[in-house]
């Protein structure tokens, strides 16, 4: 994995072609022995090779438009491509109609030079923090591939392992619960997810209008700044890393470490010792509104409940196409009434108002991305297990999205180490100041 800004230096300096990146990257995706026949749903090779064709020759003539122009990225199978079918990792939409335009995300990445290699797989409807996939299979994450072929982290699971195997620099996905930066904690990438209204959702296949955000996965905190921009319509920029010293980070004293694994433990503990040692000020805090959130979701919560407005005819069409874990998780939404709906967005946004005033002391709330490691794939035949683990692996990510936060997930562990995500909490439309914080943090931590 190389950084974008590594790649665009060696673009401008003539070290390497927009043709040359975008061969490597295909070749890659086609290697039998990898991962790639998992990771995506649709490769563009022709496409892709054309563009990388039309990029070169534009960037011999001087119009560049970003540092991401000629570089190769891939997109979660859920984001309209025209001429594509969105089938969102379900066989159930594959005679879906093909998509008559870009989603907005997808036209300003071309607009900007990204060349787009292809669609990757995901947690069919995007309804899983685990990633595995049984219509399409499922990539495995990097950490001890040939010997426990583990979960690559969902619902973005091609877009992390498209990243890590070098089939794309950076990948595009969701995250409604975490589906952003789980994968990226399970396979050591750097992954955002924006304050949701901030990037358009229009034309990416929902699980819930009010939790859905786009973001990207990518090797470093800066990478996903660029890109991120770029996704939001704002000028292709990186911040500068903020000052860590003085940083007031709250640690919550509550939930965000039950059920913890003694490695991730170890890791997170470690990392916390090297942010004080920076200058950071580490505080620990009751972060009483977190404990309100499980009941105020007894019934089900957003997903539930908008999946299901979504999905119901297509359930009682083609049902038996979906994965039954999926189809069981969507249909509780039957159950949800109106009234429930209603006072669960009262609930919601009284919440919010005291946890904003809460954490208003802090520069960011810190926490494990995951509170475990990635279990192996086979693990998860176990519908007990599978149900118990994925709630744990979603549990600390979904309270970004739950508050309306922007969040970012940084590795906190060298390659090749067991994968360990630092996750950082913002507040609402303070993206930018967040990923400032993460860049600090990010070169804090590979100290």
């Amino acid at each position: 994995m190389r950084p974008l800004a590594d790649l665009a230096r060696d673009l401008d300096a003539g070290r390497t072609t927009s043709v040359d990146l975008v061969e490597q990257a295909l070749a890659r995706i086609a290697d039998p022995a990898g991962e790639g026949g998992r990771a995506f749903m649709t490769v563009h090779a022709e496409a892709a090779r054309a563009a990388a064709a039309a990029s070169d020759r534009l960037r011999a003539v001087g119009l560049v438009p970003s540092a991401l122009a000629g570089i190769p990225v891939s997109v979660k199978d859920l984001l309209d491509e025209r001429g594509f079918v969105t089938r969102a990792g379900s066989t159930a939409r594959s005679d879906a109609p093909a998509a008559a335009a870009d989603a907005p995300v997808v036209a300003r990445l071309r607009a900007a030079g990204a060349v787009i290699v292809g669609r990757t797989n995901m947690t069919e409807f995007a309804f899983s923090g685990v990633g595995i996939n049984p219509h399409y299979g499922t990539p495995a994450a990097p950490y001890e591939r040939a010997t426990r072929r583990r979960i690559p982290g969902g619902s973005s699971s091609g877009a992390a392992v498209s990243v890590t195997d070098g089939m794309a620099a950076v990948g595009i996905g969701s995250d409604t619960g975490g589906s952003v930066r789980i994968p990226s904690a399970f396979c050591g990438l750097a992954g955002f997810k924006p304050t949701a209204h901030r990037v358009p959702t229009t034309g990416a296949f929902p699980l819930s209008t009010t939790l859905d955000s786009l973001g990207p996965l990518a090797p470093t905190v800066a990478c996903c700044a660029l890109v991120d921009a770029i996704m939001a319509g704002e000028e292709p920029a990186v911040p500068d890393a903020a000052p860590l010293a003085g940083l007031r980070l709250g640690l919550p004293r509550n939930m965000v470490r039950d059920g913890i694994e003694p490695v991730v433990a170890d890791v997170f503990d470690a990392a916390l010792a090297k942010l004080s040692a920076a200058g950071a000020r580490i505080v620990e805090f009751a972060f009483a509104e977190l404990d309100e959130i499980p009941r105020i979701n007894a019934k089900g919560g957003f997903a539930v409940a908008e999946a299901y407005a979504i999905h119901r005819t297509l359930m009682a069409a083609k049902g038996d196409m979906f994965d039954p874990r999926v189809l069981t998780r969507i249909a509780r939404g039957e159950g949800m009434s109106a009234a429930d709906y209603i006072d669960l967005v009262g609930a919601r946004a009284d919440l919010n108002r005291r946890a904003d005033a809460r954490t208003a002391a802090f520069d960011a709330v810190v926490m494990p991305t995951c509170v475990v490691l990635p279990p192996p794939i086979a693990d998860f035949a176990d519908d007990v297990f599978f149900s118990r683990t994925n709630m744990l692996i979603l549990r600390n990510t979904s309270l970004g999205n739950f508050l309306d936060r922007c969040s970012l997930s940084i590795p906190c562990t060298p390659a090749g180490a067991p994968p360990v995500g630092f996750c950082l909490v913002g507040a609402r439309d303070d993206d930018r100041r967040l990923l400032a914080i993460g860049r600090a943090v990010e070169a804090a931590l590979a100290a």
